[in-house]
């Protein structure tokens, strides 16, 4: 197991510039191996913390380590940190073998041995036999791949990806982030990704940090944090949910007029709710079952507002109380129930939750 001194370390990081704080004392760590991301809306601070890390801004407060060395004033051509950034970055006169071995060459390696390093990372990327041409020969996906090559070949203790994917399309970026993963965990490297995207966080990473205002909201295992949101801010981020302003009632809860069961995740908490008291039940739109017809003891009633196709999967907007509540519900199952017709009756069963004060 990784000790926490062989990753990265970050102690209280503050960073401002004029009167706007963009990082408020942001401690966190990550061990060496590990894969985590950044997530967090425009503004956060994410991109600003990981340029502190690779050297290219200063920090105004606080410190920062990798592998048990200090690195807070290091230059960043000493820190052995790989970066990938948004838009590749690549040398458009070189070919591909001299976009990647231009690193190594700077450090002085043997043209021998940046041949064959450079040969071994395009075998990591699968992009063999692609040494020969130029990056305006190449598809975005290709570049990304190349731009990945190059951070890799120095053999980095630390590798840092600035929103690496969001330069391609829906396709593409499905295909690279796969590959992102396998290359990751084929590595071993520590890897730190910026990214403003929930779905990219959730499947590349095994811990993830949400940002907000420069502050670190929430970290955790990505279904920890999905499944229990430590705020409204980090629920609403992470993915589509329903807040549903409801109020405690010895073992049930109360939405309007309603009284219905709690999901069994929140019975622990519900016990330490004083009666009456108003809480928000957060509810992924995936953890709630949906059923024409009137509710039933223990279940929420409302009327169908609309029914959205999505191939795979339908979301129907219900009408609870005059609160608007969003169920995902896979096709087949949600359309052989049917038929389904807007202001008609239908019951809810909650499957899954937290509560939020």
């Amino acid at each position: 197991m990784s000790n926490m001194d062989d990753g990265l370390n970050i102690t209280a990081v503050g960073k401002g510039f004029g009167p706007v704080q963009v990082l408020r004392d942001v401690s966190l760590s990550v061990p060496r191996g590990a894969f985590h991301t950044l997530l967090g809306p425009s503004g956060s601070g994410k991109t600003t913390l990981l340029k502190i890390v690779a050297g290219f801004t200063p920090a105004d407060s606080g410190a920062v380590t990798l592998a048990g060395r200090a690195i807070t004033d290091m230059p960043p051509e000493h820190r052995n940190i790989g970066v990938v950034f948004q838009h590749y970055a690549l040398f458009p006169h070189m070919s591909v073998t001299e976009n990647i071995g231009f690193g190594l060459k700077m450090r002085g390696v043997a043209k021998a041995e940046r041949a064959a390093r450079v040969e071994e990372v395009l075998r990591l990327v699968r992009m063999t036999g692609f040494g020969h041409r130029k990056p305006a020969a190449l598809s975005g996906g290709q570049q990304q791949r190349v731009a990945l090559a190059r951070a890799l070949v120095i053999k980095p203790q630390l590798l840092l990806l600035d929103e690496p994917l969001s330069a391609l399309d829906r396709k593409v970026r499905q295909e690279v982030r796969e590959e992102l993963k396998r290359i990751q965990a084929e590595t071993g490297v520590t890897t730190v990704m910026v990214t403003h995207d929930q779905e990219e966080a959730l499947f590349l990473a095994d811990r993830v940090l949400v940002l907000e205002g420069g502050a670190l909201r929430q970290q955790g295992a990505p279904a920890d944090i999905y499944g229990n949101p430590a705020d409204e801010f980090v629920a609403g981020f992470l993915g589509a949910i329903n807040l549903l302003k409801v109020k405690a009632e010895g073992q049930m809860l109360r939405l309007g007029s309603q009284s219905f069961a709690p999901p069994a995740d929140v019975i622990g908490a519900l016990a330490c709710a004083s009666k009456g008291a108003v809480l928000h039940l957060a509810v992924r739109p995936e953890q709630l079952l949906v059923e024409p017809g009137e509710a039933g003891t223990g279940q929420l009633g409302g009327r169908l507002i609309a029914t959205e196709f999505g191939g795979p999967v339908v979301t129907l907007r219900i009408d609870v109380e005059g609160q608007a509540v969003s169920v995902l519900s896979l096709s087949p199952d949600v359309l052989a129930a049917g038929p389904w017709e807007v202001g008609m009756p239908v019951r809810l069963m909650v499957r899954g939750g937290s509560l939020l004060a």
